[in-house]
């Protein structure tokens, strides 16, 4: 049989509201948002056809807001390569510890500049970057996509932008970025039943990478190696 046909033939959609949404990213504990190498590994793959962005449903593209602002989970784009997926808090926190040991993931001057402006502002934006390094659009949002992949910056917030006459909602979406240990750091007064949280492992970060394989393989079954290394990247 090839690779996780199993998965993909035992894959049923279940993701048909932001309440799914999230069970479904806390249940994989680290999930694509799209297809990928492996079969049926996506919140994609979870999701009724009916409910992708038809005019009567965003669908994931929209209820991935809700998600965001749960406080819940990491959205970013920090899978294959600079593709957007989901972690939970602990899961991530396993990928900051082995991404940052690897020197191909160390920020350049372009992008420590980005870096130091977030750390001074708490939050960074698209239009931010382009005025603080005079670039374009697209080159802004290479950046932001490479620190992602750095493990660097997450996506802090998304707004919905509402356009027209009529103030009408088509997907349109604003994101801030911040830095993860700003977005997950422990609350100075905690109140009754809080959990403290923390991003840093006491994994070195080799353990860090096969905690990261073993996450994979626990919902996808026996996934080569190589398969795994592109995914984690």
């Amino acid at each position: 049989m090839p690779i996780n046909q199993m998965h993909r033939e035992v894959c049923t959609p279940v993701v048909q509201n932001p309440e799914g949404m999230l069970r479904l990213i806390k249940e994989y504990q680290l999930i694509p948002f799209f297809l990928n190498p492996i079969p049926g590994y996506s919140i994609a793959e979870h999701t009724p056809p009916e409910f992708w962005l038809t005019e009567e449903n965003l669908g994931p593209w929209d209820w991935k807001i809700e998600c965001v602002q749960s406080g819940d989970v990491a959205y970013g784009k920090f899978l294959l390569g600079g593709k957007a997926a989901f972690a939970t808090v602990d899961v991530y926190r396993e990928l900051i510890n082995w991404r940052r040991s690897l020197p191909k993931y160390r920020p350049s001057a372009d992008q420590q500049k980005v870096l130091d402006y977030l750390e001074e502002h708490g939050s960074v934006t698209v239009p931010e970057v382009r005025a603080l390094m005079g670039m374009t659009k697209s080159a802004a949002d290479a950046i932001l996509a490479k620190l992602q992949m750095q493990t660097r910056v997450l996506t802090g917030d998304i707004t919905r932008v509402y356009r027209g006459a009529d103030l009408k909602y088509s997907g349109w979406q604003r994101s801030s970025f911040c830095a993860p240990e700003a977005l997950f750091e422990d609350m100075d007064f905690p109140f009754p039943g809080y959990t403290p949280r923390t991003l840093k492992s006491d994994l070195t970060p080799a353990e860090s990478l096969e905690f990261l394989k073993e996450t994979i393989r626990k919902v996808c079954g026996d996934v080569p190696d190589k398969v795994l290394m592109k995914i984690l990247g």
